[in-house]
């Protein structure tokens, strides 16, 4: 399978800039990378990889770590080629809790890792149904981390929430996001998150959790979720366009978009609005205009659209196989401005999620445009 993904053109109308040119370089750094030394990064997974994490003008920020890059983190700064651009960057410290390991010998870094500066994520179940090379998401490198010895492949309820009370402890996580590949059963993988979170709210019951899944085939579920004590849920489709999906996501695309509604729907009715958030990868070759409108749908649902670059990494068939490159800088900022401004007016903004990504903004430049 070849995919291409060549430059769109510039988007069709101009776009604002919020909060100075702290966007327009949010989303620079986000393509082009930063130069920085940062403790709290990682390599390959499920979640965000090849980055560092920082804080960027006080938000908290996953950025791939580039050494061409044109932009260097010194004394706190952000240069560009030398110049100071005005923005404060500062890396994420090193947690105390990566220091820790369970009775048997597992450190409790292959078991959770930190996010940003205060969000705990792990993804509970390392392997996938969906990762033979036919099936595959082609921008996913869940199971490389396993393959390297950097976590393991089930992490069990007890041993998760170990973690978390430790993280909640010594260094103040105040959030939680667990994943998981998807699974044979009819759930996708779902009953097993709702055992680990049940398991983290007896030890820590203020730590807030976001639950992230395929909408699984038994409605029901979603409540089973929230019961156990979860309070965001993620259902992630990253791409509303089918053709898109298909030469991306050969086996998830077999979900269809009648399920995913119905999944998110369920979900805003339990969780409630804005408690419920999909990924939209920018850069699979979907329309900006369709993405934007597929955007507006969410949030009239009350699913946040979660807007964030495709990234190549390695480890992934885009990067190893396609050589697909990053998504053209303008056609990011407009989307994430655009998208931003829609929900605004909805009055949803990321950090009213409980728990989860949204909460978070890592990965994402809305926050910085104020979504």
């Amino acid at each position: 399978m070849t995919i291409t993904n060549e430059p769109q053109a510039p988007a069709r109308r101009a776009v604002g800039i919020s909060n100075g040119g702290a966007l327009s370089t949010r989303v620079d750094v986000a393509i082009r990378g930063i130069r920085v030394a940062a403790p709290v990064h990682r390599e390959g997974g499920a979640g965000p990889s090849d980055d560092g994490h920082v804080l960027f003008q006080g938000l908290q920020s996953a950025i791939p770590q580039s050494q061409d890059s044109p932009y260097l983190v010194d004394d706190g700064r952000l240069l560009l080629e030398g110049e100071d651009t005005g923005i404060e960057v500062t890396p994420v410290a090193r947690p105390r809790f990566y220091d820790l390991a369970t009775a048997d010998g597992v450190s409790y870094e292959a078991i959770a890792r930190l996010h940003g500066a205060k969000v705990l994520a792990t993804t509970v179940v390392q392997t996938c149904v969906r990762y033979d090379v036919a099936e595959r998401c082609r921008f996913c490198s869940i199971e490389e981390s396993l393959n390297s010895g950097a976590t393991v492949a089930v992490k069990t309820p007890s041993m998760i929430a170990e973690v978390a009370e430790a993280a909640w402890r010594l260094d103040g996580v105040e959030q939680m996001v667990m994943t998981t590949g998807t699974s044979k059963g009819r759930d996708r993988g779902a009953t097993h998150l709702a055992r680990c979170v049940r398991a983290i709210k007896a030890v820590v019951p203020e730590l807030e959790i976001q639950v992230q899944c395929e909408p699984p085939g038994d409605l029901t579920t979603i409540t089973d979720l929230y019961e156990a004590g979860a309070r965001s849920i993620g259902i992630h489709v990253e791409s509303m366009d089918d053709d898109v999906r298909r030469r991306w996501m050969p086996g998830k695309s077999r979900v269809s978009m009648d399920e995913y509604r119905a999944a998110w729907r369920e979900a805003v009715r339990v969780f409630g609005r804005n408690q419920v958030s999909t990924y939209l990868l920018v850069g699979l070759g979907e329309d900006p205009d369709e993405m934007v409108a597929g955007a507006q749908e969410l949030i009239d649902m009350g699913v946040y659209p979660f807007i964030v670059p495709f990234r190549p990494l390695r480890g992934t068939l885009a990067t190893d196989v396609d050589h697909v490159p990053a998504p053209h800088g303008s056609v990011l900022h407009d989307i994430t401005f655009r998208v931003s401004e829609a929900l605004i007016a909805a009055g949803m903004k990321g950090t009213d999620q409980k728990a989860g990504c949204a909460a978070c903004g890592a990965c994402s430049a809305l926050q910085t445009a104020g979504g």
